[in-house]
């Protein structure tokens, strides 16, 4: 994994993950607060989620292989998926189900310097892993909403670690809000509250996680501004005419694989075709650096069939 695309955010949510576990499973010791129990085991998730990525990260690096010539960049994504489950399983039905116990069966709080001296470390600490993550992401995400940046990037570990900081800075807000209110009323209900509100806050972030790394997994294409760069630099006004029609789909996030159908002249010789097909895969990469595989198709486009749209519908096949 490359530093552009994470993996300082995630060694830095990993390191600030460490400390605030600790501090917050202390702070339960001590206190017997059901939030700060709820939020040490969300941290402990989100420290095993960061090497998850770091694991998912090291192992696509390795060389394509006979059984997988197209490489194991896909490894990310699989791991990403897998952060998604932990953090619903481990964090999100945890939290529900100590939340439900609390409410059930409420006591006071004891040493409540504990927790909320606690929750003030925790708030520093995610605030500079997110502030690295968001420091990182404006690198990459361009004009993009942040909302679609979490939903079209192609690298799965920032958008991770985007969510789990947001999520654990919202969550420490709702153990706050259990822990002050158990303190005004001398109720531990209000404990319980807190903690199904960081259940809930936590499935939904691991849903949303799972729906994006869900549809990287069955393979995404390229933007549509990605598509027409390509496009362009396919067609060179000489032996390639046109584009009929083209696939893209992502090997992993640093690498795209480009499949087309290219028109050519009928009377243009075997040789000239081969010399455009490389000139023209030689100023694919050059427009997209990213672009890895490029499998081109010669044919002689009939002048009455309109070309696929945006490079994802194909024509009805002619022959080649």
């Amino acid at each position: 994994m490359s530093g552009g695309s994470g993996a300082r955010a995630v060694v830095t949510a990993l390191g600030a993950n460490v400390a605030i576990a600790v501090s917050k499973l202390v702070a339960f010791a001590f206190s017997g607060s059901s939030s700060m129990l709820a939020e040490g085991i969300h941290s402990l998730a989100d420290c095993g989620n960061q090497v998850l990525l770091l694991i998912g990260g090291r192992r696509s690096r390795r060389e394509a292989s006979e059984q997988h010539p197209f490489g194991y960049g896909r490894e990310r994504y699989v791991f990403g998926f897998l952060v998604a489950v932990v953090l619903f399983s481990l964090g999100g039905l945890f939290a529900l189900y100590e939340g439900y116990e609390k409410i059930r069966s409420p006591h006071p709080l004891e040493n409540a310097a504990w927790p909320l001296g606690v929750l003030g470390f925790a708030v520093v600490a995610e605030a500079f892993s997110f502030r690295t993550a968001l420091h990182e992401a404006r690198q990459l995400r361009g004009r993009e909403t942040w909302i679609g940046f979490v939903r079209h990037a192609k690298a799965p570990e920032l958008p991770v670690v985007l969510l789990e900081d947001l999520g654990a800075l919202v969550g420490l807000l709702l153990a706050a809000f259990g822990v002050v209110l158990t303190l005004l009323t001398h109720d531990g209900v209000w404990d319980g509250v807190g903690t199904l509100l960081i259940g809930v806050l936590l499935a939904t972030a691991a849903v949303v996680l799972g729906v994006e790394t869900k549809s990287l997994l069955l393979g995404e294409g390229a933007t549509g501004a990605q598509v027409s760069r390509i496009r362009a630099a396919l067609v060179d006004g000489e032996v390639v005419t046109s584009v009929i029609h083209m696939r893209t789909m992502h090997l992993g996030p640093d690498e795209l694989l480009v499949a087309a159908k290219i028109g050519v002249r009928h009377d243009d010789t075997a040789a000239q075709v081969a010399r455009a097909i490389d000139a023209a895969e030689a100023r694919v990469r050059a427009a997209l650096p990213i672009t890895a595989v490029i499998y081109l198709e010669p044919d002689i486009r009939r002048t009455a069939e309109p070309t696929s749209a945006g490079g994802r519908t194909d024509p009805p096949p002619h022959g080649s």
